[in-house]
């Protein structure tokens, strides 16, 4: 039974950290550093999403770009397929980057202005030296098609579209060769709402079309309840909980998931809840606080708190929490 579960995972990220080092003030101070990425460990199975979300600064985009080579690893691993991305050489890792895309969250600075849209989806194939020109112009048609683009569309430049098509040119980029698993960097963020659902469940359908792994990035528990199998809250640096998406909703653990659902929660028709609000801002990852992270805005915070960092254990079967004390289920649940 255990192997058929290992054979599922698709992506494997093991005490994944990520340090940035800042600029001397002066010449005898000692270098400032910024840690980002703190400790990660998460699984993502084959055709499954995995939602990471937090505050800004927690370190959710980093750890996503982490994984696609695009900032330095300082430690832990990374496996794809079960295969050390550490340990592939420089070509090794071309041919696996074809199966490993991302889609960012501003759906205008990240197309060229000075190219169409139909050589920004065309590109990808140009790059990897796939097919001929007949061949990656008929791929394009396709994409175009796929993401619910007019095919004399591209002709067009970014500016021409709206906000919700310059998002689908950047889906029908991601998905020119033909990937197996794509980081989603808060790919709604900046779409208005009712655009917002457009895209997710264009994207829900294309998972289901094409068998694609998703880690969906966003700040937006809504959004993270309308697309993903799984959810890790992420809190300076690190994973205060992970479980699946029914667990977490129905019965969160952390205090921090309590208090962020609670904002999602609040006023809704089916469950009364009160709003939790978080006093004070998240701490500076470059002088993290000692012990638990969250204890300088913990309501609940003892002496352990201050003198024992909680570790990421199983408290419920398949339900994880990093907290010194395991809030009761009446109490949690929200």
């Amino acid at each position: 039974m255990e192997k058929n579960v290992q054979n599922k995972i698709l992506l494997k990220v093991e005490n994944l950290k990520v340090q940035f080092k800042l600029k001397r003030t002066s010449w005898f101070s000692e270098q400032s550093v910024v840690h980002a990425v703190d400790g990660v460990s998460f699984n993502i199975n084959k055709g499954k999403t995995l939602g990471l979300v937090g505050e800004s600064g927690c370190g959710k985009t980093t750890t996503g770009r982490a994984i696609l080579g695009l900032v330095n690893v300082n430690e832990g691993k990374l496996l794809f397929e079960n295969r050390d991305l550490a340990s592939l050489s420089l070509g090794e890792m071309l041919r696996l980057r074809q199966r490993m895309q991302i889609i960012f969250q501003d759906p205008y600075s990240s197309l060229n202005p000075r190219q169409t849209a139909g050589d920004i989806v065309l590109d990808p194939l140009v790059v990897h030296n796939i097919g001929n020109q007949k061949e990656r112009q008929e791929r394009t048609d396709e994409l175009f098609a796929l993401v619910g683009l007019r095919k004399n569309q591209q002709y067009l430049y970014p500016h021409q579209f709206s906000g919700g098509q310059r998002q689908r040119i950047c889906i029908a980029r991601a998905l020119a060769l033909n990937p197996d698993f794509i980081v989603c960097d808060e790919p709604v963020s900046a779409l208005d709402v009712a655009i917002q659902a457009q895209i997710l469940n264009l994207l829900c359908e294309l998972q289901d079309e094409l068998d694609l792994t998703f880690l969906f990035i966003s700040h937006d528990l809504a959004v993270i309840q309308h697309v993903c199998d799984e959810i890790a809250v992420m809190y300076l640096g690190t994973i205060v909980e992970k479980a699946d998406r029914v667990a977490l909703f129905n019965n969160p653990q952390h205090p921090y998931t309590r208090a962020l659902l609670s904002a999602v929660l609040t006023g809704s028709s089916d469950k009364k809840t009160s709003r939790i609000r978080l006093e004070g801002d998240i701490p500076n990852p470059i002088n993290k606080p000692s012990g638990c992270r969250f204890r300088t805005r913990c309501s609940f915070s003892k002496e352990i708190c201050v003198e024992q960092e909680p570790v990421l254990e199983e408290k419920y079967p398949g339900h994880w929490e990093a907290c010194h004390f395991r809030t009761s289920k009446t109490q949690a649940s929200i």
